[in-house]
Parts: C-alpha cells; structure tokens; sequence
C-alpha cells in the first residue's frame, strides 16, 4: 500500500463494499489493508471488500479460469478471507458491466464458493445463480441474552444458523456474534440471522455477519432464509416438485429467493456503485504486513 490504489464503492440493499480493480493480481492486500479501507472512520468503510482480479492470474481461482474470466476474491471487514457473498457478487458484477468487462445478460464469476451465474438485467437488477444449499443434520441452538432459540443449519457455501423469532428486536444489539451451541458445529463462526414473518412466502431478517457485525442485508442469508422458510413451511422444492419464491425483506432494501425443483437457488435484487477515486500514496501509514 505504499502506491496510490484505485478504488470504487458499491452497495448490493446496502451491504456495501470497497471495490480494488487489480486484474493482474500485483497488490498486496494484508488483512491490515483490508481493515484500513473498510474502516468507516478513518478508511473509506465498507463490509467488506471485493478484490477484483482475473482467475487466471490468482493461485485460488486458476482451476476455474476455462469457466469464469472472473475472480471474486472477497474478505470480510475485519480482514479475514470468506468464500462467499451473495450481495457481493451482484456488486462485482455491475462493476464489471461499468468497466467494461462484460454486457448485460448472463456471465459467470469465480469465487471461493465455487463458479456462479449471474444475469445482469435491462431494468437494473442482477440475478445470481447461488448453487444448491447443504442442510446438516447438527442441532443448533443461538442464544441472546436469557433467550435462545433453535436454529435452522443452512450452508450455502458459507455456514448459516436461521433462527425464526417473534421480533427482530429479539436479536438484540448485534454487536458482538450470538452464542450458539454445540461450538464444535462451527469451528469457524457462523453467519446468524433472525427472522419475522410479514406474510405468505414473505419474511425479514436481520443478521450479525461472521467477520463484520450487523450489516444492513446478506445474499447468502437470504437464501439461507429462503431454504429454511420452506422447509418450515412444508414447501420444500425437492419434494413439491414446484418452485418456491420467497421475498425476503433486509434492513437495506428487498431480495426476492427462487429454489427450484432441482435445488438450484437464484436471488435477484438491485447493484449499485456510488463512486470511485483513489487511495493517497501515504495512506494507510504504517506497517500493515
């Protein structure tokens, strides 16, 4: 970070991120960096940051590059590498559409949680084909406060525990990340989200995000949500064999969730960039290796 970075800022329902433009894969983002710029104090601040690079050119994505031209190589706000987010990709997308790098219709992005589809559409919103979610048989429990809560385990290439209350102000502050039980079910967090029923196949959530707190809205969560709702709700695709359309509302804006007969999950909702600029040469000081 001893150059100037170039840099957009981008939000998918108000999860927002930094966005670094480096195709080559030449800057050298420590987790340090990464901390720095979406600090909302004294960086430019965001949930995390979307580093935008060829597949070819990083040692994660080469064996996706023949699929994906694209590699979304993502880390949360405190630093820590994450394999997926949902909200992010949309993002990543339209920023690839401004660049130039692609149109609007289908294009495919590599990220850690595997290759994804995305649609970018005429009326703005982009659509992200999210893969089939996991449901482990571990019982999990979340706790705030003197409550808990049985949690629905929900992985959609990151780890999620949906537990459905009476309030979202049951979630409390979410400052810190909710407790949950048995801690062997995710050695390495876990995304929480709380969820209300507004109506038939309509909910709202919020959600602590592994690595970055409370953010406004949570692709992956979404989902996660969605797949949870259905089953609740006895309208699980796979045995249907019908489709099931959830909105989900987040505390930025609206997500609508489709699963399919084959389990494949796509969530549309609006990406957008907000500006772009350049880091100063001497920012951030100090050693950030």
């Amino acid at each position: 970070m001893s150059t100037r970075i170039a840099f957009l800022k981008g939000h998918g329902t108000e999860n927002d991120f930094v966005i670094v433009p480096d195709p080559e894969n030449v800057i050298d983002l420590p987790s340090a960096a990464v901390v720095a710029l979406c600090d909302r104090r004294a960086g430019i601040g965001g949930d995390g940051l979307l580093h935008v690079v060829r597949s070819a050119a990083h040692p994660e994505a080469r064996a996706m590059a023949a699929d994906a031209e694209w590699f979304m190589d993502y880390r949360n706000g405190d630093g820590s590498v994450a394999e997926m987010c949902g909200n992010g990709v949309r993002v990543f997308a339209r920023y690839l559409q401004r660049a130039g790098h692609v149109a609007e219709g289908d294009i495919t992005v590599a990220t850690r949680g595997g290759v994804k589809t995305v649609h970018l559409a005429k009326n703005g919103d982009v659509t992200v084909g999210m893969g089939k979610a996991l449901l482990p048989e571990a019982q999990v429990t979340v706790t705030v406060g003197e409550r808990s809560w049985p949690a629905r385990n929900v992985n959609m290439g990151n780890p999620h525990a949906v537990a459905f209350v009476d309030d979202l102000a049951d979630a409390g502050t979410l400052y810190t990340p909710p407790p949950f039980t048995p801690a062997s079910v995710y050695p390495d967090g876990v995304n929480v989200e709380f969820v209300v029923d507004r109506g038939p196949r309509h909910v709202a959530l919020r959600v602590h995000e592994r690595g970055s707190g409370e953010t406004r809205s949570c692709g992956t969560g979404a989902c996660a949500v969605a797949v949870a709702a259905a089953r609740r709700d006895g309208a699980d695709p796979a045995v249907t064999g019908t489709p099931a359309t959830y909105t989900v509302d987040v505390p930025g804006g609206r997500l609508v969730i489709t699963e399919r007969a084959d389990g494949e999950i796509e969530m549309t909702g609006p990406a957008v960039i907000v500006a772009e600029g350049e880091t100063d040469a001497d920012w951030p000081a100090g050693d950030l290796s």
